[in-house]
């Protein structure tokens, strides 16, 4: 596969209303379409971010009534673009469970769910003695990669799946040109962190790796509702060799690149480790 192609990637920072965040990813998307971009990709958690499990059982929906969804869906055919909704919050397709999805789609131009994933690796963390994370107590993981036959191959991921390289190298030995990662990364792990992470996924893979951010403080509405999260930002596109693309830094708005596709065969002609795993004992 060859060609240029232009992709936007909308770097958001929404609050804990799908209804009020939808306008704002609407018309950064119209932007992202507006300067040329064919695929275009938003960060984790476009239609919210609550740390408040109440409200966020009132306000999320099923996939087949999703307000968000039906709503990009639409405007990814009115533009005639390939469309990643980098994760909806969404309750789970099994009555019995009581736990949200963590979904991220791929939408085709005409508007039709070309691909669909749910976060496999949950982010159960305790970064210091005041800041912790148990994202498996509200959403039930995945349990499948997806790989997705978009503008080009496509290996679908979200946020903390980024630290375990062995999903990204079964993506691209199972045909992956571009890795999409859209992420609410944590502001400190994401300074320490974000930058080396999706360039050695690129590096390892030899793929395009796509990873549009959600950035700053999250607004909180409802006087029940604990201090607002901060996301890293820095939405970033990283080429098969390594190389930053582009940044879009800590403020909102859309990152444009070009991708080069004809620069996958490039880098695994340079550096083959893609095709060249080596059986091993372990210790």
């Amino acid at each position: 596969m060859s060609g240029a192609l232009i992709t936007g990637l909308v770097q958001l920072s929404v609050g804990d209303d799908p209804a009020a965040n939808l306008p704002l990813t609407r018309a950064l998307i119209a932007e992202a379409a507006g300067r040329g971009a064919g695929l275009i990709a938003t960060p984790e958690c476009t239609n919210l971010i609550s740390a408040d499990r109440s409200w966020r059982d009132r306000v999320i929906r099923h996939e087949a009534e999703d307000p968000t969804l039906k709503a990009l869906r639409a405007q990814a055919a009115e533009l005639g673009v390939w469309l990643l909704i980098g994760s909806l919050a969404l309750k789970a397709d099994d009555p019995a469970e009581p736990r949200l999805v963590n979904r991220s789609f791929l939408i085709a131009p005409d508007g039709a769910i070309a691909a669909r994933y749910d976060k496999i690796h949950m982010f159960d963390v305790t970064i210091s003695e005041t800041e912790s994370y148990a994202e498996s107590k509200a959403y039930r993981p995945g349990a499948r990669a997806a790989l997705a036959q978009g503008p080009a191959p496509i290996g679908l991921s979200v946020c903390y799946d980024l630290r375990f390289p062995q999903l990204y190298r079964a993506l691209a030995q199972a045909g992956a040109r571009i890795l999409t990662v859209p992420a609410a990364f944590n502001d400190t792990t994401g300074a320490a962190h974000w930058h080396v992470l999706l360039r050695a996924r690129a590096i390892e893979t030899g793929c395009f790796v796509l990873a549009p951010a959600q950035c700053g403080l999250h607004a909180a509405d409802h006087a029940a509702h604990p201090r607002p999260r901060r996301s890293f930002g820095h939405s970033l596109a990283v080429s098969p060799w390594g190389e930053v693309l582009g940044d879009a830094g800590e403020d909102l708005g859309v990152l444009i690149v070009s991708l080069d596709l004809n620069a996958v065969d490039k880098a695994r002609s340079r550096i083959p480790a893609i095709h060249a795993d080596q059986p091993f004992e372990g210790p």
